[in-house]
């Protein structure tokens, strides 16, 4: 059967030291830091124990801006927020049924640095109401993201921070051990809801510190000692 519109592209991200990495879809973490649920006036966990579940959205595979390129600032916002993140890549499909925890941390094939771009007002305004917060947050170019780094290569992940810089100035910083949710826990909750394929990026949340963006504005994320993304918000 011949298609009746030109097949759109796959969304690719490169890989260091070659090659590419189709996107499939993209999942996203909220409130995986305490200090950021809180800063957003949401309750975070004392232990483990008082978890309960993750709580996921998505964007669309095309949202992706790579190459450090410049971002444009979305249309229907006044208040454009950052979101440094550790990214996972999966490279390999979850076995059928619930994954099992030994299993997960095989199936993450690189890791990267990216940012959830949020038009916060549009969120908190569907929060106030009770409605999904898709057009807060999966928009065109919401998801800026570094190359990727095959994760053999990126040892003690546990002991890594994240930071965001913008215009020279450090916005965000946390530690990867305070996750609320690490990589495996995440992937195992994830694959009671869906079916994990190779393709997949993960967004693991974002720690405290996330504020407003505007045209000009230059940034800098990075997963220290592994990966940064360059990029600057356009008019």
């Amino acid at each position: 059967m011949t298609d009746i519109i030109p097949a759109p592209l796959v969304p690719r991200v490169s890989v260091h030291g070659g090659g590419t990495f189709p996107v499939r879809r993209i999942f996203c973490v909220g409130r995986n830091f305490a200090d950021h649920a809180r800063e957003m006036g949401a309750s975070a966990p004392a232990s483990k124990a008082e978890r309960g579940t993750p709580v996921f959205f998505h964007k669309p595979a095309d949202a992706i801006v790579t190459g450090n390129a410049d971002v444009p600032y979305p249309p229907g916002t006044q208040d454009l927020h950052h979101e440094v993140e550790l990214v996972a890549a999966l490279g390999t499909d979850a076995p059928p049924g619930e994954l099992s925890p030994d299993v997960a941390p095989s199936l993450v094939i690189a890791y990267g640095v990216g940012l959830d771009l949020t038009r916060r007002d549009l969120q908190a305004a569907a929060k106030a109401k009770g409605l999904p917060w898709d057009t807060g947050k999966g928009f065109d170019h919401s998801a800026p993201i570094s190359e990727l780094v095959p994760a053999a290569s990126v040892s003690t992940l546990e002991e890594r921070t994240l930071t965001l810089r913008v215009n020279g100035e450090t916005r965000q910083h946390g530690a990867l051990h305070d996750l609320i949710w690490d990589v495996p826990e995440i992937l195992v909750e994830l694959s009671k809801l869906y079916a994990l394929k190779a393709g997949d990026l993960v967004f693991m949340g974002t720690p405290a510190g996330v504020a407003a963006l505007v045209p000009g504005d230059t940034f800098e994320a990075s997963l220290d000692g592994v990966v940064t993304l360059q990029g600057r918000i356009s008019g």
